[in-house]
């Protein structure tokens, strides 16, 4: 599945609805996460409005993989660890937690990042 979108809040629940519509019960929780964190990253971080390419797929090993493409190389997610009092710097703990993997892949005319999740079938 691959979305294209402008990177708006109210945009992130349609997303999650519409994955939910595509993937059927293969759109764990942890899908919807990731994605919702994500897109919510390209929020924060680079700028309402930013247009976003959003690809979910499942992988030869049968985990789901979520890729987000947005046009800043520059601006790259960074692992913090939150104080219990810090109102942000979660979003890539959560990530971090959730996901068998992540990563970004640097291009010249953007970024995607990207995060691996167990399919359905590993974690029914």
């Amino acid at each position: 599945m691959t979305v294209r979108l402008l990177a708006v809040p109210k945009e992130v629940p349609l997303l999650r609805r519409a994955l939910r519509a595509h993937l059927g019960t293969a759109a764990t929780c942890e899908v919807e996460l990731c994605v919702s964190e994500l897109v919510g990253n390209v929020i924060r971080h680079v700028g309402e409005g930013t247009p976003v390419t959003v690809h979910v797929g499942r992988t030869v090993d049968g985990r789901m993989r979520i890729e987000v493409v947005d046009p800043e190389p520059r601006a790259l997610p960074v692992l913090l660890r939150a104080a219990a009092d810090d109102e942000g710097g979660r979003g890539i703990a959560l990530l971090d937690a959730v996901a068998l993997r992540w990563g970004v892949r640097q291009e010249e005319a953007g970024k995607t990042v990207w995060c691996e999740v167990a399919g359905e079938s590993a974690t029914a």
